[in-house]
């Protein structure tokens, strides 16, 4: 094959681009400048393989007009979505959350009943921040009589749900996790050739996993929640997506509850009933 040839293959027409950009932006409210040109090919090329066609504008003809069109919408959202998480990352978060929210769930709060948290990790790609925090709230029930936690997961990639469900990770992964933590909650494999590890069963049970668009109008999770965890997600979305994922997420989360954001992300400016109350951390109003 020519190099003109492959060029061929691997480049996208700016008219057939221009298409995919708007469905991107209007069906996962993802903003999709020009710049991302190169990003959309390079993610589109295995499925374009997989399928044996000869280009990306042959991709793309057949993602708007086949009869099969809607059944690859899924495999196009999977090969387009970013899916970039860390256990504990942004630590700072589960030691407010130890400290600051859960004590008044706890049997020894002024209330002197324990209840129940419900949390929901809304964007949790491949499952380390769900888990992160089941190790966290296992532990506080470890230290709190009566505590007791659910855990909801939602993302709209359904490869990155597959993944957090079944609780597998290269070892090169734990690293964040403290070792005596990885002790409590981490299977290593019994074939010594493989380096993963699996979340125990236990923890597993903990977390319940649902594909969900934040760009619907309406979102079917299993609230309300005392505690979301919406983080390093609504930098992808333009001001006003902002407003009406934040207005549709708080709908789900109960009076005086925490909203977690990425520390890079901010509701400054937006008409949201939320109020801050630490970093990148808000409490509905």
């Amino acid at each position: 094959m020519s190099p003109s040839e492959t060029d061929d293959i691997t480049r996208l027409s700016a008219r057939s681009f221009s298409k995919l950009a708007l469905f991107i932006t209007n069906e996962l409210g993802i903003k999709m400048p020009d710049a991302k040109l190169p990003m959309v090919q390079s993610r589109l090329m295995r499925r374009v393989r997989e399928l044996g066609f000869n280009s990306l504008d042959q991709y793309a003809e057949y993602f708007f007009h086949s009869p099969d069109a809607e059944d690859e919408r899924i495999h196009f959202i999977n090969a387009i979505t970013t899916n970039k998480t860390d256990f504990f990352r942004e630590p700072v978060h589960f030691d407010y959350l130890t400290a600051t929210v859960l004590p008044p769930f706890s049997a020894d709060s002024a209330h002197g009943r324990a209840r129940s948290v419900r949390v929901w990790s809304a964007g949790c790609s491949s499952g380390e921040e769900p888990y992160t925090l089941g190790i966290v709230l296992s532990e506080f029930a470890g230290r709190n009589r009566g505590f007791d936690f659910s855990i909801f997961a939602t993302d709209v990639s359904t490869r990155v749900l597959e993944r957090a469900q079944a609780g597998i990770y290269e070892e090169s992964l734990i690293a964040p996790i403290p070792l005596a933590l990885r002790t409590k909650y981490l299977l290593r494999s019994k074939d010594p050739g493989r380096k993963v590890v699996r979340m125990v069963p236990e923890l597993r049970r903990a977390v319940t996993f649902e594909r969900l668009n934040f760009m619907d109008a309406t979102y079917d999770v299993k609230g309300p929640f005392d505690v979301v965890f919406f983080r390093n997600v609504m930098i992808y979305f333009d001001r006003q997506t902002q407003e009406k994922v934040l207005n549709r997420i708080c709908r789900n989360l109960n009076s005086g509850g925490y909203l977690f954001v990425g520390h890079s992300e901010t509701l400054a400016g937006l008409d949201v009933p939320a109020a801050p109350v630490g970093p990148a951390i808000y409490r509905k109003s």
